[in-house]
């Protein structure tokens, strides 16, 4: 099941990037800088005009984000950075801007054609302290104790094992060093029906965890000083947000509102 749950999703975010089309969704959406354009409840206004300037437009509507972490983790010139699941590679970008050129931030994405896209758009922004890495956010390509921060957007929820995803993401942090990602978190159990739908688990929804759920996991995998803010709950009745659901009913869709939610989440090694 778990090898399904990759594979699909692999096959999911391929798609949709080589079509340009946005995160967290199945159907083209674009829609994670805001404005008239934003129609994915999930991506919708979560970067400001001025973080975002100057970067390519196509890069900006290929983000597959719930969050913005780059604000969250509060990085800081010099620091090592590692964006799990990292896409296009916008937060990536978004990141080299704020650790400056003393810093280095690594992108790390299983999909090839993510990766493709991402170093494109490095090369086309002149980015020079990013490297991007193929790999999965359970077997992370990196040694012991070598970042600073960890980020990544919308991602975790898309593991089938995230168990080794939160002890990966322990074991490559320096000492003192600090999670700070966004993700979706359930405020209440899924249904069954919806746990075991694929194209819910490629939608950012299937495989999210219960708020305490998420923080035992971290707390098993070492993490201290461990934080869950929720941002946005959402309407499963919104047309746009029913794409992410389409093997249910209306009426199924509609039991579902305010059991799932973006948040940011911290913790510290």
């Amino acid at each position: 099941m778990k090898e399904d749950i990759r594979n699909f999703v692999r096959r999911k975010y391929a798609g949709a990037i080589q079509q340009k089309q946005g995160c967290c969704s199945s159907t083209a959406g674009g829609c994670c800088s805001g404005g008239e354009f934003s129609c994915d409840p999930i991506t919708a206004g979560l970067y400001q005009p001025e973080e975002i300037a100057g970067l390519p437009e196509d890069l900006i509507a290929s983000s597959f984000g719930c969050g913005n972490p780059t604000l969250l983790a509060d990085l800081q010139p010099g620091e090592v950075v590692l964006d799990l699941g990292s896409g296009a590679g916008l937060d990536v970008l978004l990141s080299a801007r704020r650790v400056g050129p003393t810093g280095k931030v690594y992108g790390l994405d299983m999909t090839d054609e993510m990766l493709a896209t991402a170093r494109a758009n490095q090369q086309r922004a002149g980015v020079d302290n990013v490297e991007f890495l193929k790999g999965y956010i359970e077997d992370i390509p990196l040694p012991d104790n070598s970042v600073d921060v960890i980020i990544s957007n919308c991602v975790i929820n898309l593991s089938a094992d995230k168990d080794r995803v939160l002890a990966e993401a322990y074991r490559v942090l320096k000492p003192g060093g600090r999670l700070a990602v966004s993700d979706i978190v359930l405020t209440r159990p899924l249904p069954l029906q919806v746990q075991q739908d694929l194209l819910a688990w490629a939608g950012c929804v299937a495989g999210a965890l219960l708020q305490e759920e998420y923080r035992e996991k971290m707390v098993r995998a070492g993490f201290k000083d461990i934080s869950i803010q929720i941002t946005r709950t959402y309407d499963f009745t919104d047309p746009a947000a029913a794409s992410i659901l389409p093997n249910l009913s209306e009426a199924e869709r509609r039991d579902l509102n305010g059991a799932v939610a973006s948040a940011f989440i911290r913790g510290y090694k």
